[in-house]
């Protein structure tokens, strides 16, 4: 399986989105500050994940979640998440 995650940074108050096929290892990762891009960002707290069958399927969705539709995607995802209380949409 691959996933497609995105953390959330309070202290930068940032989003990261990234692919891999070991999601936990892989946050594990970012929270060590093995991570270039979210060292600076620890802890990473994981705030939504989808699971695709491919890495060729996980990297089409990591890139659109990155694209400007993508992020109005997660916007309106996670506002209305933030709204009815739930405290991730890990999946």
């Amino acid at each position: 399986m691959f996933y497609v995650y995105v953390l959330y940074s309070k202290s930068l108050s940032k989003r990261y989105v990234g692919s891999s096929s070991n999601i936990n290892k892989r946050l594990s990762e970012h929270n060590s500050g093995k991570s270039k891009f979210t060292k600076g960002g620890i802890p990473g707290r994981l705030i939504y994940s989808e699971q695709f069958d491919t890495n060729s399927e996980a990297r089409k969705r990591e890139i659109f979640l990155k694209s400007g539709n993508g992020r109005k995607f997660l916007d309106s995802i996670l506002t209305s998440a933030t709204e009815s209380s739930e405290p991730d949409l890990s999946s």
